[in-house]
């Protein structure tokens, strides 16, 4: 072969391989480019401020509290555990806080009181109330006609729910039964430990305390039952979750992953007496050894939709109908209930 032909062929393929080379190598650097540039951006945490009110509203909520608290949860929240629904409503009504956990009839309060800047986003406790009795007389509502019953809630929830279900059993709550309103549940307590009563209405897990200190007493009736009982329409709502309007315009996603978080830790804590009962010792809602037999009697639960919808407008006009403030002076417009 002529030696010039043979250098240019040799020339040539050296050339092709340089080529090859090259356009492997460009190859390869678009290549990581690209798998560079899919990699997600780092996601950044929304903060937000949660206030709950400490007793069964607060209960369900501990291990997102906990998982919080270790940096775990899909956002940054703050939360702050207040001992009187007043401080909630402040912080509410001062912007303080983006999501509050509060009894049912206050977030009607402040819808009214707000104009509308709030949302009703979840129910996160159904009824806690109870009839205890030192004794076994008490099997049914009309049982307590003709007894004395000491109770909390004088102008408030307890009074109208307790009215309505002596009602619903035909009984006239200022004729056929003589209730002793009190201030505080540990005066309740403190009477029944005396024997000066004997049969009383108390929330958990004030009634998990009184038992603990005093065990003639027993549990008669569950008032959330007696209630769904004489009424299929409507249910006792304990404990609900407000939004401010404001924040679920701004930061939507976060509000539905705290949510979402918020109910998985509500099945936590129902299925997991024990631990979750330190936890709440732990945020400083109620001693452990209480919890432990407040918790599965507090009806923790996590209900939106349409039948959170419904539950809590039931229970609205029940209170309504016996006094208008109770709920801020008119039923909130569907509007109050936040839909996906």
């Amino acid at each position: 072969m002529n030696i010039r032909l043979t250098k240019s062929i040799a020339a040539l393929t050296l050339a092709l391989l340089l080529l090859a080379g090259c356009t492997s190598t460009t190859s390869s650097s678009s290549s990581s480019a690209q798998s560079s540039s899919s990699k997600p951006a780092p996601v950044t945490k929304v903060s937000l401020k949660i206030a709950a009110l400490k007793g069964a509203t607060a209960m369900g909520m501990v291990s997102l509290m906990e998982n919080a608290a270790a940096g775990k949860a899909i956002n940054d929240y703050n939360f702050s555990i207040l001992g009187t629904p007043d401080e909630i409503v402040a912080k509410v009504v001062k912007g303080e806080v983006d999501i509050a956990a509060v009894p049912c009839n206050l977030a009607s309060v402040l819808y009214a009181k707000t104009e509308g800047a709030v949302s009703l986003a979840a129910i996160d406790a159904l009824g806690v109330l109870y009839v205890i009795e030192s004794g076994d007389t008490i099997k049914t509502v009309a049982d307590l006609k003709g007894k004395t019953i000491y109770s909390t809630g004088k102008g408030a929830t307890p009074e109208y729910t307790l009215n309505y279900l002596l009602k619903q059993s035909g009984l006239d709550p200022e004729k056929d039964v003589d209730i002793q309103y009190k201030s505080e549940s540990t005066e309740v307590a403190a009477l029944l430990n005396q024997g000066q009563a004997t049969i009383a209405v108390l929330p958990q897990p004030y009634v998990a305390t009184v038992m603990m200190k005093n065990s003639k007493l027993r549990i008669a009736l569950d008032i959330s039952k007696e209630w769904n009982a004489v009424d299929k329409t409507s249910s006792v709502v304990t404990g609900v979750v407000i939004v401010r309007n404001k924040v679920l315009t701004e930061n939507k996603a976060a509000v539905e992953a705290f949510l979402s978080e918020c109910k998985t830790s509500v099945d936590y804590v129902n299925a997991n007496t024990e631990a979750a009962a330190a936890l709440v010792e732990k945020y400083d809602i109620a001693p452990a050894a209480v919890a432990k037999i407040a918790l599965p009697l507090c009806n923790i639960v996590f209900i939106q939709g349409e039948e959170m919808k419904n539950k809590v407008s039931g229970y609205l006009k029940v209170l309504f109908s016996q006094n208008p403030a109770s709920v801020g002076g008119k039923l909130p417009d569907d509007a109050f209930y936040y839909k996906k």
